[in-house]
């Protein structure tokens, strides 16, 4: 029995979950779900991507492990950030049997590498790919932990935006060291007396 689209699985957990949505998966300028209070500032859109079938790696530069390695459309992802902050990205993961959720934070800030395909039609043509690591997405079991999953982004927000000083995020490929020196009151006053 073959398994239903992202799409359609999305659809029907919304349906199951009697929440209102809004469906714009045929639209190529507006992200495929949206749903949310937005005078409450809690609307939250997202896009869908399927990992259909493994990649052959000869074909890619990356240390990533096959498993864990996913291709996204460089245009895409700057389509989720025109959403921000309240814009993500699910990811199925069909031969890992696994969903990720990615928010517009995660897609920013994590490593990536950045590419340009050649694509031949009637002349040559380049293709932005980002190749990144599904394991800096948050990984759901089962599709309806999506909801309480952008709950916690959503109630997070605050604290991601305005009150978290160190750099944000725990992302596989990436080790935050330390840099300059010391800051002390000292070169507080002299900074805020330079730009008043």
């Amino acid at each position: 029995m073959a398994i239903p689209s992202l799409e359609q699985e999305i659809r029907t957990l919304f349906q199951q979950k009697r929440v209102e949505y809004d469906d714009h998966s045929g639209s190529f300028t507006q992200l495929d779900f949206g749903f949310g209070d937005r005078v409450a500032k809690r609307y939250f859109a997202f896009d869908v991507k399927e990992k259909r079938q493994s990649y052959n790696l000869g074909n890619w530069q990356t240390a990533i492990p096959e498993a864990h390695f996913f291709i996204l459309d460089d245009l895409a992802c700057r389509k989720i950030l025109l959403y921000a902050p309240n814009a993500g990205l699910l990811v199925r993961d069909t031969p890992g049997k696994r969903y990720l959720f990615f928010t517009v934070v995660d897609l920013f800030l994590m490593p990536k590498n950045r590419v340009n395909r050649s694509i031949r039609r009637a002349q040559l043509e380049l293709k932005g790919k980002w190749l990144i690591d599904l394991r800096n997405g948050r990984a759901l079991n089962r599709l309806d932990e999506l909801f309480p999953a952008i709950d916690g982004y959503l109630d997070q927000r605050k604290a991601i935006f305005h009150e978290i000083h160190a750099c944000y995020g725990d992302y596989v490929g990436e080790e935050i060291g330390a840099g300059g020196i010391e800051r002390r009151p000292e070169h507080w006053d002299k900074d805020f007396g330079a730009t008043r």
